[in-house]
């Protein structure tokens, strides 16, 4: 069986994924297909693991300790009221984190952002032009550099 996870791993790896922003030592970091929330980045784990605790112990704390980082990323340079971290892997079981900037008033009612239908989240005018990935992509990579360098 398939994994988009890995499929997505190995677009980056052949240069043909336009979501990847970053590679980091525990993952890669990709912006969302659709972006209904601005800035609605991925980090996707280099190891195919179902669940967090099938990490090694040193592997998963980095994994974490970066992930943490994407977000703070995301957060300076998307500027949301608040961030929402998922980790769920009903649909792809491969260990990778949704990390959604959140505004006041994104959603109908307050909750968590699947309570948009699919055909809402998933519509086509959230799908980003050319050039504004372009310019989430570098912007992000630009922040994950910094903190790179500042390590």
């Amino acid at each position: 069986m398939s994994c988009l996870i890995c499929d997505r791993i190995e677009m980056i790896k052949n240069g043909t994924n336009p979501y990847f922003v970053y590679e980091m030592e525990t993952g890669y970091v990709v912006v969302g297909d659709f972006q209904r929330f601005k800035g609605y980045t991925l980090f996707l784990c280099k190891r195919h693991v179902s669940e967090l605790h099938e990490l090694p112990k040193e592997f998963r704390i980095k994994y974490l300790e970066e992930m943490s980082l994407v977000a703070e990323a995301v957060y300076q340079v998307f500027h949301p009221d608040k961030l929402n971290y998922e980790l769920l892997g009903n649909g792809d079981s491969h260990v990778h984190w949704h990390i959604f900037p959140r505004r006041d008033g994104d959603t109908p009612k307050r909750g968590p952002v699947w309570q948009l239908s699919a055909e809402e989240l998933y519509h086509d005018q959230y799908r980003p032009d050319k050039e504004s990935l372009q310019h989430m992509t570098l912007t992000l990579r630009e922040k994950l550099i910094q903190y790179k360098k500042e390590d």
